[in-house]
């Protein structure tokens, strides 16, 4: 790879609601900045990041995709994420090696359901972010309005960089509110040609003059001599408010906005022009905070002269075996040389490094610090890995994925795809940490679980295509949750004599139901030496052992269990024999107290035509549906419904939907929270 200096690097994401344009947005990119020859398109199915058939076959984005362009003699590794809820945990991994992102509005939908998910887990990681409103050409664009909706719905501190001329069919280029330029576009000339104008067009000038004031007024807060310039003058340098600008957005506290249209090729080179200026360099991002040998925090910058690398994917390749993205953080990955695995503690051997463009790839001789790519060859490795040199481990924090919320059983068809099944879900499992296999105890059926429907359908069709699998696969089942009904105390007395040395122990546990989102938790409550330290912690084993599958075989979740009292035997008690009289204990316990069960509850939001909106809010309500509230839609005659749905009355919702409204009517959902079945409803479908 390359060798390009640290400030002329940047690492950015392109994340969006799904439809907003983001795939279309990176194909333009890949144009303008020669990756590409030719501009693919998402509804053609020849967009280049979107490479998968699933995803060319619906037109929509599920794996993220990376790529390398250069603009201004600067690099910019770029990940281009899905928008679909579905698949945000590929938003999530992402985020958490990135630098910098572009948050992609449509210019009519605005701040939609996944454009906030995607917000907040840019929040959760700290990444600066600029923002794009695209569509502007299409009926109903409303610039000013989506900046409003930004910081209403978002609470982000944006403030518009540029101006648009027109909107809708009428849209045709933009004022740059910090160099005070203006940009006209050609439609006939794919966008790579447009006029630069040093004047403001007639009439604008008092619009562009209140833009810039807004901005400067935005940017001084983090630049005091821009500050005290503009006290003393009246007005600032063009430089200067790029300067204070680029503070504000580095820092995460300011989020320039951009317009234009990807579709119709206008915009895009600016929008590249505003991740140059205002997004970070690998020298600009606060430290990443890893531990060392003793378990000490460490800072680790891209100036760190130490190897430290963070495995963020793995992708099952057909040609190449298993494909390792890593964002290195210090120091050089080197082809043929040996890396140490603090997760797993062994040393392996990099037999290739690639630089990645969507499923193509250019073998490379390193990946210095600050850069992205790939590396082939590891063996044991799995997401959330950190590579380093074995005479100066370090470990950054690993990832959280979410449980799955919806669940399926799969089957071979035939005795000969029965090894098969179990390899690949296997490689796919390791490739997608928010997918989970198991094979249920009682049945003895292989369960597959997923963030969505969508979800497990593309899982099992890349298991027909990729891995040549036939299987059948069951309904969706929902992953249930199970807790305590009430407070109880209970001791059981373990005793088992069989000749020779016996079993027992005797425990008294008082058990409490604990606030929604809260877990399982523990505590001991012993005083003296009632019991062994050894056979307490053997009591928390058994708890954690029975929290696996309950009493009717789903996870307990939000209890608390306190250990008050016991007895143990000097011969027959054993660390084993106090953790079955746990799992006894608790069984007996959740009986005694009666089993609440949870179901996971989606927030949903439909959009349909004011017309349905009746048969729509009915419809739902015969789901169950909390209904929050019903917005207007930045689209006249449009209304936003939302709700919280249990997740067991969504499945085939989006045919009925489209029944429903002809249709004219879109939703989108993401998990909220579990909460209590009604007793009907628990009588009803578990007797």
């Amino acid at each position: 790879m390359k060798n390009v200096s640290l400030e002329h690097i940047r690492n950015i994401g392109i994340a969006a609601h799904i439809d907003a344009g983001k795939t279309t947005t990176t194909e333009r990119i890949l144009y303008y900045t020669g990756v590409s020859h030719k501009m693919g398109e998402v509804h053609e199915g020849t967009a280049v990041m979107d490479w998968m058939a699933q995803e060319q076959e619906r037109g929509i984005t599920i794996t993220s995709a990376a790529t390398t362009a250069s603009w201004r003699d600067h690099r910019i590794n770029i990940i281009d994420t899905p928008g679909h809820v579905d698949f945000k945990m590929e938003v999530e991994r992402s985020l958490r090696v990135l630098d910098g992102a572009i948050l992609v509005f449509c210019a009519v939908g605005g701040v939609e359901p996944q454009s906030e998910t995607v917000w907040r887990q840019a929040d959760r990681y700290k990444v600066p972010r600029i923002a794009f409103i695209n569509k502007m050409d299409r009926v109903g664009a409303d610039f000013y309005h989506v900046i409003e909706m930004m910081k209403d719905r978002l609470g982000a501190n944006a403030v518009a960089v540029q101006m648009p001329l027109g909107a809708e069919a009428d849209f045709e280029g933009m004022v740059d509110i910090v160099e005070m330029k203006t940009y006209l576009y050609d439609s006939d000339l794919l966008g790579a040609e447009y006029q630069v104008l040093d004047s403001i067009p007639e009439g604008r000038e008092d619009d562009v003059a209140e833009m810039r004031e807004a901005l400067i007024d935005a940017a001084s807060v983090f630049d005091d001599e821009m500050l005290e310039y503009y006290l003393e003058n009246g007005e600032v340098t063009n430089d200067m408010l790029k300067r204070a600008v680029r503070k504000g957005t580095v820092s995460g506290d300011l989020n320039p906005v951009f317009c234009g249209t990807a579709f119709k090729n206008k915009g895009v080179q600016r929008l590249l022009d505003g991740v140059i200026d205002y997004l970070p360099s690998p020298l600009d991002v606060i430290p990443e905070v890893a531990l060392d040998r003793r378990d000490k925090e460490l800072n680790v910058t891209a100036t760190s002269d130490f190897l430290s690398a963070f495995v963020f994917k793995i992708v099952a390749d057909p040609f190449v075996g298993e494909l390792v993205y890593v964002r290195v953080y210090s120091g050089t990955l080197k082809k043929g040389t040996q890396v140490f695995n603090a997760d797993s503690g062994k040393v392996e051997r990099i037999s290739r490094l690639l630089s990645m463009h969507a499923n193509k790839r250019e073998d490379v001789g390193s990946i210095p610090s600050g850069n992205i790519g790939a590396i082939v060859g590891l063996k044991d490795v799995r997401t959330g890995a950190t590579l380093c040199e074995k005479a100066n481990p370090v470990r950054f924090e690993t990832m959280d994925f979410p449980d799955p919320v919806i669940s399926v059983a799969i089957e071979p068809k035939t005795r000969a795809d029965e090894e098969k099944l179990a390899y690949s879900l296997q490689r796919l499992a390791k490739e997608d940490p928010s997918f989970k296999v198991h094979t249920d105890a009682e049945t003895s059926q292989t369960i597959i679980s997923g963030m969505g429907e969508l979800h497990l359908e593309i899982l099992v069709d890349r298991l027909r295509r990729e891995f040549k699998v036939l299987a059948n696969v069951g309904d969706p089942q929902v992953s249930y949750r199970e807790t305590f009904k009430k407070a109880l105390k209970h001791q059981i007395r373990y005793v088992k004599q069989t000749g020779g040395k016996g079993q027992y122990a005797h425990i008294e546990l008082e058990i409490e139901p604990g606030e929604p989102g809260s877990g399982v938790n523990f505590e001991s409550k012993i005083t003296g030496a009632i019991l062994p330290r050894e056979y307490i912690k053997s009591v928390e084993k058994g708890l954690k052992l029975f929290a696996v599958n309950g009493q009717m075989g789903y996870p307990l979740v939000d209890v608390t269990v306190y250990l008050v009292g016991g007895s143990f035997h000097e011969v027959d008690s054993s660390e084993m024999t106090f953790k079955v009289a746990t799992i006894q204990c608790l069984r007996e316990a959740e009986q005694k107290s009666g089993v609440t069960l949870l179901e996971p509850y989606m927030f949903v939001e439909v959009t349909t035509p004011e017309q349905h909106t009746g048969d729509v809010l009915g419809h739902l309500q015969s789901r169950r549906a909390e209904v929050s509230g019903m917005d207007e839609a930045n689209t006249p005659n449009l209304k936003v419904i939302k709700a919280f749905v249990p997740l067991s009355e969504m499945f085939g919702y989006a045919t009925a939907l489209r029944s429903l409204t002809q249709g004219r009517a879109t939703y989108s959902m993401e998990f909220n929270s579990y909460r209590v079945i009604p007793e009907s409803i628990m009588k009803k479908r578990f007797g």
